[in-house]
This record gives structure tokens, C-alpha cells and sequence, in this order.
């Protein structure tokens, strides 16, 4: 029973902050709350930078570290179709990601890195399947629709599940990526950058990906984009990312459980 109460207390006041963190990182531009329905050769809006958070470089990517939260700027790219990632660095896999990211992943890695998060292990399948491992990232997206109405949801949202027809039911874990050397020019790559950002599919090149079996096999893909949830292509989306803290931590946060009623304790006060 101490365990439960002790998990459900830890998920409603994390759900709370949530909510609180997010408010305060809806800040957008005018013309993006007015934008019209962008034409092939319009440009995606920009939104306006979260206030108090500290950019990295030039590129649209903020940290909190009192928070422990990273916000990444992107856009929708992809409203119905098979998904092999979600989010993908713009100029990569749009094709098969919903989100483009306005960043390469090494530098979303190295900012979950300053923020808490720790990597794990990819996945692997030799010489038995083995999930990718790694903190588990909670991600929210924040954008406007066209009246200017602001909204605010779980990225699992816009993912449906094949099996259930429903939002895709698990969290993605910080696998990590890895490097690769081009022995041309001694140069070393991160393996994410080609567009294994965050990922659906299982990939040994995975940032980010889900500690469950799931093929990246054309005819055995498990999730789609979830067309009724997701926003008209180009809309600007903020993402917030938070890892979430091992159990053991939460716990420590929270007011111990009172004592239970015993033949010696009285059952209510007089």
C-alpha cells in the first residue's frame, strides 16, 4: 500500500509541475497566433524564446537547470502515415517523423546531459533482443491552432498504436546514439544527426527510442501518425522534455505515509 500511495502521490505532483512548467513556456509570437494555412513556398513562423532559460549556441534549443527541463523548438512535418521516429533534425527523415527539430541531436544529447538525464544503452538483438535503456524523457508539446487557442499534450498523443488504435501507451528511454569515424578524415558523427532523433522504430543509432520490441520493418511497423490529433503541417511546435527522476529520488520528496491504526493506536482522534 506505502509503495502505490507513494507512486500515485509522486505521478500527481509531477503532473502538477507539468502543467505549471509548460504555462510558463507558452510564449509565441503574434503572427504565429494569427498564421494562416502556410502554402509550399511560405516559411514556418518562429516562436519567441522561452523567457529565463538559457540558449545553447545559436541554435533553437533552451535549458532549465533549476527545473531540469530542455525545450527544443520544431515543426510538423508529417500528419498521417507509418512513423519509424517521431521527431527527427529538420533536413533528415521527415518522411517518416511527425516532428522536425530545429537542431541536430548531438546538441539536444548534450543538453539533456546538463540537465540530469543519463544515457543508457541502445538496442540490441545479438546474441538476444536487449531494449534500449537509459533515463526515461517525458515529452510535452506546446503549440497554438489558428483562433490562437493554446494547447498542450503528451508527444504519445500523436502516435497511434496499431494493436489498440489508441495513442501509443509507453515512454521513451535516453539511449544515448553513439559515434561512428570516417576513416577518410579521421572525423567522428554522431550517428543520431542522420535523423534518428526520437525514435518508434528500434535502432542501434537511437538518441532516443522505446524499451519495447518494435521492428523497423516495413511490413511490421507498429505505430502511424495519429492524423485527428496532430496539428496542419508547418505549425510550430515547442517541445519540452523532462527526465524523469528514478522512483527512489521522487520518493524521497514526499511526506512519509502516516501510521496505521494498531490495537494500541486509537482509530480517530477524541
Amino acid at each position: 500500500m506505502a509503495t502505490k500511495r507513494t507512486l500515485s502521490l509522486g505521478i500527481g505532483l509531477r503532473m502538477i509541475g507539468v502543467a505549471l512548467v509548460c504555462t510558463s513556456l507558452f510564449v509565441t509570437s503574434p503572427r504565429f497566433s494569427l498564421a494562416q494555412e502556410p502554402t509550399a513556398d511560405s516559411k514556418t513562423p518562429l516562436l519567441k524564446p522561452p523567457p529565463g532559460l538559457q540558449q545553447l549556441g545559436t541554435h533553437r534549443l533552451w535549458i532549465d537547470l533549476k527545473r531540469r527541463l530542455v525545450v527544443v523548438d520544431g515543426s510538423v512535418c508529417l500528419r498521417e502515415g507509418q512513423l519509424e521516429m517521431f521527431a527527427c533534425p529538420k533536413g533528415t527523415k521527415e518522411h517518416e517523423a511527425v516532428i522536425a527539430i530545429d537542431c541536430g541531436a548531438q546538441f539536444l544529447h548534450a543538453a539533456l546531459l546538463s540537465v540530469g538525464a543519463r544515457s543508457g544503452n541502445t538496442v540490441k538483438y545479438e546474441p538476444e533482443y536487449k531494449p534500449a535503456s537509459g533515463t526515461t524523457i517525458d515529452i510535452y508539446l506546446l503549440w497554438r491552432s489558428k483562433d490562437g487557442k493554446k494547447h498542450q499534450t503528451r508527444a504519445q498523443n500523436w502516435v497511434r498504436y496499431l494493436k489498440t488504435g489508441k495513442a501509443m501507451p509507453y515512454d521513451w528511454v535516453f539511449a544515448g546514439s553513439g559515434f561512428w569515424t570516417d576513416e577518410a578524415t579521421q572525423q567522428r558523427h554522431y550517428m543520431a544527426d542522420a535523423g534518428d532523433m526520437i525514435c518508434v522504430s528500434n535502432f542501434n543509432t537511437a538518441m532516443l527510442d522505446l524499451p519495447i520490441k518494435s521492428t523497423a520493418a516495413a511490413a511490421d511497423l507498429l505505430f502511424t501518425a495519429y492524423k485527428k490529433h496532430i496539428p496542419p503541417l508547418q505549425t510550430p511546435v515547442r517541445l519540452v522534455l523532462i527526465p524523469r527522476p528514478p522512483l527512489s529520488d521522487a520518493a524521497a520528496e514526499l511526506p512519509p505515509e502516516p501510521p496505521r491504526a494498531t490495537g494500541n493506536t486509537p482509530k480517530s482522534a477524541p
